[in-house]
């Protein structure tokens, strides 16, 4: 298989095809055992913040799910790492606590965030922050970043000190597409936000109004709902009229695009046409508030960015955003079968190293680390 990785500083997503098969309780108990030494080792090494940070880069992520055992396109690598690390760290000892899930479990991810930032003495302030941010990630990636992934997976990691990472994963037919969010560094939720990109496939055709040449469609998409969302009914229909092509000719980012006619979005909703009232009452003073307002979504996000750029000639961004290693084999016998033993014994290394530094003795710690440098 040939592998082509872009690699860009604003965004983290990995894109990977995906297989079949099931996670086996051994392998998980041993993936329990061994993400949470591994990340014992960080966060004793190099503080809470750089664990995260190392979560939220896709190249660290899908090396470390390797390592766990998973090969790089198999079925709930992210899931089942995260799933992993959520049950392997114990917040109280090491300060992280890892919210969410796959499914359903992702929608207790607020309440988890208070049940840990009670454990964590976090201000009601400061939680209502972090519950605002792991919503309104998800919120960007599926309405503000509309490259056909649908987010089914969503973990929110925070520290006791109030700093935070997100993984969430899309997918489209049989490829998976995983978001990287890290609350360092970030100056706005909906202006390239994300840490890096990582893809095998880059789509033709994406709008994202996260990127930075979106800036002016994002403006006047804020002032069209602060006028009246009824006033759009009509320029809606005359921007039903147009095929994709003709945005995109206009577009100084595509010269041309050869597409079927059809159209890109079919109308706005009744309840679309609620959110958008309910935005015109509020008022919002940027796109970030008007993106937060309950109900606004893909079809209100793709309605008003053609609208901007019928009226006004701004058009929005339509292109697309975006190491393994193998130590213990990998779960489906690629490369090669799970070495058990081999993997037990990297758990107990670690687990030794870690508590022996807990009592001033990092002798051992300090090997691991002279032989990275060693093979580095």
């Amino acid at each position: 298989m040939k592998l082509k990785f872009v690699l860009m500083k604003r965004v983290g997503v990995a894109e990977l095809p995906l297989h079949g098969g099931r996670c086996p309780p051994w392998l998980f108990s041993r993936m329990k055992q061994l993400g949470g030494a591994i990340s014992e080792v960080i966060v004793h090494e190099y503080g809470k913040q750089e664990l995260l940070r190392r979560l939220a880069d896709p190249f660290f992520f899908q090396a470390l799910s390797c390592v766990l055992g998973f090969d790089w396109h198999s079925s709930g690598t992210t899931t089942t790492t995260m799933g992993a690390l959520k049950e392997a760290i114990k917040p109280e000892e090491l300060g992280i606590a890892v919210c969410g899930g796959k499914g359903k479990v992702s929608k207790r991810t607020p309440n988890e965030i208070q049940k840990f930032a009670d454990v964590f003495s976090i201000s009601s302030k400061k939680i209502k922050k972090l519950r605002y941010a792991s919503r309104i990630a998800a919120k960007v990636d599926n309405a503000c970043l509309q490259d056909g992934y649908q987010l089914y997976h969503h973990t929110f990691v925070l520290s006791e000190d109030g700093d935070w990472a997100v993984v969430q994963q899309g997918m489209q037919e049989r490829l998976a597409r995983r978001y990287h969010w890290l609350s360092e560094g970030i100056r706005s939720f909906v202006e390239e936000p994300h840490s890096r990109i990582m893809g095998d496939r880059k789509e033709e055709v994406v709008l994202d109004m996260t990127a930075r040449e979106s800036e002016e469609t994002r403006k006047i998409s804020v002032d069209l709902v602060r006028d009246n969302p009824k006033s759009l009914l009509p320029h809606v229909r005359e921007v039903e009229q147009r095929s994709l092509d003709e945005y995109l000719e206009r577009s100084p980012q595509v010269a041309k695009l050869v597409m079927p006619t059809s159209h890109l979005i079919t109308g706005l909703t009744e309840r679309t046409m609620v959110a958008l009232q309910r935005a015109y009452e509020i008022q919002p003073e940027n796109y970030e508030e008007l993106i937060a307002v309950r109900g606004v979504g893909p079809k209100a996000v793709r309605a008003l960015a053609l609208v901007s750029d019928l009226i006004y000639g701004k058009p929005p961004s339509w292109k697309d955003p975006q190491k393994y290693s193998f130590a213990h084999g990998g779960k489906d016998a690629v490369p090669y079968p799970v070495d058990r033993r081999t993997y037990q014994k990297t758990i107990e290394i670690l687990e030794s190293a870690t508590q022996a530094a807990k009592v001033g003795h990092k002798e051992k710690l300090n090997a691991i680390r002279r032989l990275h440098e060693f093979i580095r």
